[in-house]
């Protein structure tokens, strides 16, 4: 078959600039919202005043009002047909809002204020949404080639990366901006809330012209039409999940992979802080530890993919995610040194690139599910499913979001106190090393009935097309 034929049956073939472009979104996302996921706790409890169970019922709120709203985005992004493409505008629509309010979450003109809180986390929450959900669909929509889209997710997640390299340099970056005492940047103080405002409002704004980026290298070839557009409901979403068994899959996968990143990004910084008393120069060198593996095993995920399958990868690298939070729980216990630093470097690189690895190949599983969707209903509801997954991995995030402050309220974790108790320090390893390696044997299990091959996927999408 040619090239120009089997590219006429929707398995196209992208260019480099348009790779790189679809994962400038990913990239924008990640400056913009992992700093809110990774940050914005510790920001609330440290700089902005609230109490760590406040703090927590308040990740909880906002992620119920998510489970409420991503449907909605999901029905209107497939019903709709904006002029500059179906999913692609949302980057622009969604994304100037989105900005606007990242930037006011970290603005400490009312400082303590519960309510100034939800207001912008809400509201910042619903706008990445907007944006989030029909980027996810986007996906599906460049083509149906399986191993092209191996290659785009390899990309996405490589440039991903550069965007959380970016936001775990967050505390160097705000040691810059922040006040001196006794010559040594002070990152976790109230008299620190002028740097967060600057960092984050640098962020945003590099944020929307990746997304101005991807929007402009994106071309949208793989849709519903419209007559299957109008008939698109919310009830879709629910039906989709009730039979498509590998959606099911996917969606609890996504649930424990993301509480397992959530609850061990919030308290990196607490660990750091408290556990092991670094510097801003060596916690934005322990954070880089925890990017750094992506740009060395992502590149390599198609090739691994191939030696050893799906399923295979999987279990190697979740594997190793859990022999690294091992090694960094031995290691703690070891007198603080620089050698103890060297050796908790180690574990941290070691947990990373397990973590990273399988966590950025599960989107590639998401076409996959649409596709499957498409080949048995004969609808291709990409937005529904992309808004059922952002409902999944946000109900992980909520777990993220909730269990670390409840955890370290339990604890008695005090931000005024600049030595914690051998309890509160005990909490903080829980979150870092116990808990997220309980999730990962979780998903090693959840992955494992997933059901769709590549050479399965492949058969379905050309059935999907012999039949048009």
């Amino acid at each position: 078959m040619s090239t120009q034929k089997t590219e006429a049956k929707g398995f196209y073939k992208l260019s480099w600039l348009q790779r790189i472009g679809f994962g400038s979104g990913d990239m924008a996302q990640n400056l913009i919202y992992q700093t809110i996921s990774i940050w914005l706790l510790f920001y609330y409890t440290n700089v902005f005043g609230l109490n760590p169970d406040a703090a927590a019922v308040m990740f909880l709120v906002v992620r119920l009002v998510d489970v409420l709203w991503d449907p909605v985005v999901g029905t209107i992004v497939d019903k709709g047909n904006p002029r500059w493409g179906k999913y692609r505008s949302w980057l622009v629509l969604g994304g100037i809002p989105l900005v606007g309010l990242a930037i006011l979450c970290f603005w400490n003109g009312f400082s303590g204020s519960l309510l100034y809180a939800y207001i912008t986390y809400v509201g910042m929450s619903m706008c990445y949404t907007l944006v989030n959900v029909p980027y996810g669909a986007l996906n599906a929509s460049l083509t149906r080639d399986t191993n092209e889209i191996t290659v785009l997710t390899s990309t996405r997640m490589f440039m991903a990366n550069l965007g959380a390299l970016c936001v775990k340099s967050l505390p160097l970056i705000i040691a810059f901006f922040a006040p001196k005492v006794d010559g040594v940047a002070v990152y976790n103080t109230p008299e620190a809330a002028p740097a967060w405002f600057i960092t984050m409002s640098i962020f945003a704004v590099a944020g929307l012209l990746l997304l101005l980026f991807c929007f402009s290298q994106c071309k949208e070839r793989v849709v519903m039409d419209q007559k299957e557009a109008a008939n698109v409901k919310v009830s879709d979403l629910w039906m989709e999940f009730v039979r498509n068994k590998p959606l099911r899959v996917l969606a609890f996968f996504f649930i424990t992979a993301f509480a397992m990143m959530s609850v061990g990004n919030a308290a990196d910084a607490y660990f750091m802080s408290y556990n092991v008393g670094a510097t801003p120069l060596l916690t934005t060198l322990f954070m880089w530890l925890g990017t750094i593996p992506a740009f060395i095993f992502m590149p390599l995920v198609p090739a691994i993919k191939r030696k050893i399958g799906k399923k295979g990868m999987f279990y190697l690298f979740l594997g190793v995610a859990i022999l690294g939070m091992a090694m960094m729980y031995t290691f703690v216990s070891i007198p603080a040194t620089k050698d103890n630093f060297v050796l908790l470097c180690i574990a941290q690189f070691v947990k990373s690139t397990g973590i990273i690895t399988a966590t950025g190949y599960m989107w590639a599983l998401v076409p996959e599910v649409i596709a499957y969707g498409e080949y048995t209903t004969g609808k291709r509801i990409a937005g529904i499913v992309n808004a059922l997954t952002g409902i999944f991995f946000k109900a992980g995030m909520a777990l993220g979001g909730v269990v670390p402050g409840l955890v370290l309220a339990w604890v008695g974790f005090n931000a005024e106190a600049a030595t914690q108790t051998p309890l509160a320090l005990q909490g903080i390893l829980w979150l870092v090393c116990v808990i997220p390696a309980a999730l990962l044997v979780l998903a090693i299990w959840i992955i494992s009935k997933y059901e769709l091959s590549d050479e399965r996927m492949d058969q379905i999408n050309r059935e999907i097309e012999s039949r048009s």
